[in-house]
């Protein structure tokens, strides 16, 4: 390659799980793609150790994955289902609880490691010579002059496209060049995730607890495990991360109310804080954004990734729609049908969890009796319980 210029009809702006699934999806879509990321570096290598870093996949998620033809490279590598789900305050004091066979599916979703889903996705863009990746290096400047954006890179490169897409997270730097306004804020949480061994298993269960501090949750992973997101004060957070393994077990198992017995082994801990934001606008003129870059929520109901999955389904449907009617892809009256679409889809789902985050960051005793009380009778009125598990499933996106 040289520095002269490179041409594509649309650059993805983010290497994680959200930007590759949009490679991948319009992999054979006839347009000249590229992908760049400045951390990613892939490698073919199965992971042996699980990954801290998880996502718990709806039903719509995973149907995508099946029909971008990734879902059975991630099966053979590793995935989990969880058939139930049990969600509580204090045991005995009112308890939430899904089970997939009273829906007649065969599970509410999947356990999978964010590093499965990005070798699988990575391996299927290797497969194509549709796609060109740019990884390893860093966007230095981004300008837009004549209809067309101008990337340059570290190394000297210079990239040219109609339409760029920003998959590059909550800190998009894409976003920030492209001057889109984001309103949000910095919850005084951190999200301290691990892998652990239980002594009794976990019945292919996710489990989730809102202790005095946050919510914890336990995923099920494979062979035992089960994957942690604990979501606490940051003081509190740094100081369960400089545990001795032993007495953070005790602890862990303690907050769980040691609903699966003692902790037997526990994997590496790290924190991620945690924040809320939701941008002004999801696109301009040949710009648009996906995933986090544009939305991003408190992990306490496992929807973030679920709802980038849905835009880049979203976006890729008005792509290939306006090619298909000859129409630019990169107008704004075409990008703002993929903006209108997943506003409207989003804005239920952010607010439902902000409004979840609030309440059970709220201590007065009379808000606490009625969070139990809450979860007791919405636990015995079937027809809003399966709402809310149809929805979290992904079933009623449109």
């Amino acid at each position: 390659m040289n520095s002269s210029g490179h041409r594509f009809d649309l650059i993805i702006v983010g290497g994680g799980i959200v930007g590759t699934t949009l490679a991948v999806a319009l992999r054979q879509s006839g347009l000249h793609c590229a992908l760049l990321d400045a951390t990613q570096v892939f490698t073919a290598t199965a992971p042996t150790l699980y990954d801290l870093r998880v996502s718990a996949l709806s039903r719509a998620s995973q149907q995508l994955f099946a029909r971008l033809q990734v879902w059975p490279d991630m099966r053979q590598q590793r995935v989990a289902a969880f058939r139930e789900m049990h969600v509580w305050e204090t045991r005995g004091e009112g308890e939430l609880h899904f089970d997939s066979a009273e829906l007649g599916e065969p599970q509410l979703g999947h356990i999978v490691e964010n590093r499965v889903m990005t070798t699988a996705l990575m391996n299927a863009l290797q497969a194509t010579d549709t796609v060109q990746l740019f990884l390893g290096t860093q966007c230095q400047s981004l300008r837009h002059d004549a209809g067309s954006w101008r990337l340059r890179l570290e190394s000297g490169e210079e990239l040219q496209t109609p339409f760029v897409v920003g998959a590059d997270g909550s800190h998009s730097w894409l976003r920030e060049q492209a001057g889109i306004r984001v309103r949000g804020w910095d919850y005084d949480h951190t999200a301290l995730v691990t892998f652990v061994k239980t002594e009794l298993p976990h019945q292919e269960t996710a489990w989730q607890r809102f202790t005095p501090t946050g919510p914890l949750a336990f995923l099920p992973l494979t062979e035992g495990y089960s994957s942690i997101v604990w979501s606490t004060r940051d003081a509190h957070a740094r100081a369960l991360c400089n545990l001795p393994d032993a007495q953070f077990s005790t602890e862990l198992a303690a907050a769980f109310e040691s609903r699966l017995g003692a902790i037997t082994a526990v994997g590496p801990r790290v924190i991620h804080p945690l924040r809320f934001l939701h941008t002004e606008h999801y696109v301009q003129e040949g710009l648009a954004l996906v995933g986090d870059a544009a939305h991003t929520i408190h992990p306490l109901a496992g929807q973030g990734l679920n709802l980038g999955l849905t835009d880049v389904a979203c976006l890729t449907d008005v792509i290939l729609d306006a090619k298909a009617r000859r129409r630019p892809i990169h107008s704004l009256a075409t990008l703002r049908r993929y903006e209108r679409w997943r506003r409207a889809g989003n804005l239920p789902m952010l607010a439902a969890v902000e409004g979840f985050a609030r309440i059970f960051d709220t201590q007065p005793a009379w808000v606490n009796w009625g969070r139990k009380s809450t979860l007791g009778i919405l636990n015995h009125i079937t027809p809003l319980k399966n709402l809310i598990i149809d929805y979290a499933m992904g079933n009623r996106i449109d």
